[in-house]
């Protein structure tokens, strides 16, 4: 089967490789969109731990079964899937009570598994969630960002009626902001350095604020009556966003920290502390935030069409190097070689 292997940083090729055979309690996906998630870029780039070459990336995607292991009764040929990439022992104290994420012998497909940027994957038939009829499975590829998002507003606790910040509006932060509208947030702001997803942003019902530290903040009191908003999302990971949202968040608020892109960040403890305001950390979803993200993609409530591409697998270094030069897409789904063409073949049997 064809794969695009990362081989060393930068480096990137389509190379043949043996198809994976399904074991026990395991099924063989014909991958039909595998998404490039910002995290795969630090891998690329050769910073990122959790991703030593060669390796196959890829942990956001959907497709069709094309073939079952032993001991997966009910799973069938054919059926439309995406998968949770998350793949836990499902008998540790997280587990059992439902947060798979922060399980210790977790992994992830892409990064200690082989991904999806390839013909065919191998993933744990417990892994898989049906795609809702209706949906595409272009959209269906992106229940893991999705995902992602569900949970973050989860965990923040945030109210309707109340005020939220989101810098960083790549993939999970514009999910955030749909998923915020959703529970009924009235005042989602948005900060982003890129004016294409500023304006992706505002379409979506955001108001958008200035990027710059100080024109950041004075944007942040100015729609909240000089308090300050009551969670903050950094949905981008540097240590300037990390300070920007503790000093947008009012006292008694909370700062949702999801992005993961640099690791030491020196914060104002005494503010911290004097405004009681409480930082919390946001890694990945359990599984219901991804079922949640699912059926949200299928009803409408979420959904990311403006600044999507699509392109060959073939193409993928060229993409993965374009992402990190800073184009603006929303989101890079690639398609392996003849699966949209064959799934649409199978849709209009």
């Amino acid at each position: 089967m064809k794969a695009l292997v990362y081989e060393a940083p930068l480096v990137m090729n389509v190379r043949d490789v043996e198809r994976p055979t399904p074991g026990s309690g395991e099924v063989l996906l014909r991958v039909v969109y595998s998404g490039i998630c910002g995290s795969e870029l630090s891998g690329f780039l050769g910073q990122n731990s959790l991703r030593t070459p060669p390796l196959i990336f890829g942990h956001e995607l959907s497709g069709v079964i094309a073939e079952t292991g032993p001991e997966t009764a009910g799973v069938e040929i054919g059926a439309r899937v995406t998968v949770n990439p998350l793949v836990s022992c499902g008998r540790c104290e997280y587990c059992v009570t439902a947060r798979h994420q922060l399980c210790r012998e977790r992994l992830l497909l892409g990064a200690s598994l082989p991904g999806s940027n390839a013909e065919y994957v191998v993933v744990p038939a417990a892994s898989l969630e049906p795609v809702p009829d209706g949906l595409d499975l272009s959209d269906a590829s992106m229940a893991e960002p999705a995902a992602c998002a569900v949970h973050a507003v989860r965990l923040s606790g945030i109210r309707a009626g109340e005020s939220a910040l989101v810098i960083g509006a790549g993939p999970i932060g514009l999910f955030v902001v749909q998923v915020l509208l959703a529970h009924g947030v009235t005042r989602v702001l948005v900060a982003d350095r890129n004016p294409d997803r500023r304006r992706i942003a505002a379409g979506l019902g955001a108001t958008v604020v200035r990027d710059g530290d100080v024109e950041l903040l004075a944007d942040v009191r100015s729609e909240t009556g000089g308090s300050g908003v009551r969670v903050a999302f950094d949905a981008a990971g540097t240590a300037t966003t990390r300070t920007n949202c503790v000093a947008a968040t009012a006292p008694g608020g909370k700062v949702m920290l999801i992005g993961l892109h640099t690791d030491q960040t020196s914060l104002p403890v005494n503010t911290l502390i004097r405004g009681e305001v409480a930082l919390h950390g946001v890694f990945a979803y359990n599984p219901a935030a991804f079922r949640t993200a699912l059926a949200w993609l299928a009803e409408g409530r979420l959904g990311l069409r403006d600044g999507v591409v699509e392109a060959d697998l073939e193409d993928g270094l060229g993409w993965y190097q374009r992402l990190v030069d800073g184009h603006p897409a929303t989101k890079v789904l690639l398609r392996p070689p003849g699966a949209v063409a064959d799934h649409l073949v199978e849709v209009e049997r």
